[in-house]
């Protein structure tokens, strides 16, 4: 691994799963901190506000500032801000904050974020109906399933498959596995991409996207990690540790 000058951290599967923190993780935290490395926390959480996420952070242990996180929905809304569109949205309800100030009325977008019990039939065909009149689908990633505490989940990526499938369209993705996420993160710390590493527990979205936008990568074993996840990181230069203790032992190493 080249000299790191800056560091992407995920969130859920990394520094917690659930509402427990992962253990080391605010420990692993603070070394990172005290390197004086500039950092970024970039996660794909679509249930929750970039407010609630932090607080959440806060509650584990993490001291974390609200202009650190980079999330999908501020990406996915300033998007919808910048091309004056009016959003259908197909999001958890405790996301809804988040776009209150864009008009709704006669969509002509389809904004999909990971919306839980909402996935039913009538809003999935409701969001189909309004893609077959033309409006663009925007998806706030494309991540098949994380890690809650009960278990494995179904993430936004089924969801998206199915409306492309359904109206024969392609998403334009604004979370990661995006090349352009991972560069406006990057732009934030003031570093060449190639200086930089992203952390994650998702061999795909976190790891070869970021090796695909020219950073680096590491992948921990917790999480949604399971054994032979790697194997399919189909770039090279990734690294594999244990956990994030690990991670920022070889990053400050």
């Amino acid at each position: 691994m080249s000299a790191i000058q800056g560091v992407l951290l995920d969130l859920s599967g990394v520094l917690y799963v659930g509402e427990q923190e992962v253990p080391g993780a605010v420990e692993a935290v603070e070394r990172l901190r005290a390197s004086g490395l500039p950092l970024r926390y970039l996660t794909n959480t679509t249930r929750s506000t970039r407010a609630r996420v932090q607080q959440k952070l806060a509650d584990l242990g993490f001291p974390i500032e609200a202009d650190e996180i980079f999330t999908a929905p501020r990406a996915v809304r300033a998007h919808l801000r910048s091309q004056g569109l009016r959003p259908l949205l197909l999001i958890h309800p405790d996301l809804e904050p988040e776009f209150s100030d864009l008009p709704r009325e006669r969509p002509d977008a389809v904004v999909l974020g990971d919306a839980g019990e909402a996935f039913d039939y009538a809003a999935l065909n409701g969001a189909f109906r309004v893609l077959m009149e033309g409006a663009p689908l925007i998806a706030m990633g494309d991540n098949r399933y994380f890690r809650e505490a009960e278990g494995l989940s179904l993430d936004v990526g089924p969801f998206v498959r199915a409306l492309e499938y359904a109206a024969g369209c392609e998403a334009r993705v604004l979370g990661k596995p995006a090349a352009g996420f991972f560069e406006s993160a990057v732009s934030e710390l003031g570093c060449a991409p190639e200086a930089c590493v992203m952390i994650g527990d998702d061999a795909r979205s976190d790891v070869e996207g970021a090796l695909a936008a020219g950073l680096q990568g590491i992948l921990v074993r917790t999480g949604k990690y399971r054994p032979g996840d790697e194997d399919g990181i189909r770039l090279p230069g990734a690294s594999i540790e244990d956990d994030i203790g690990a991670a920022v032992d070889r990053v400050l190493g």
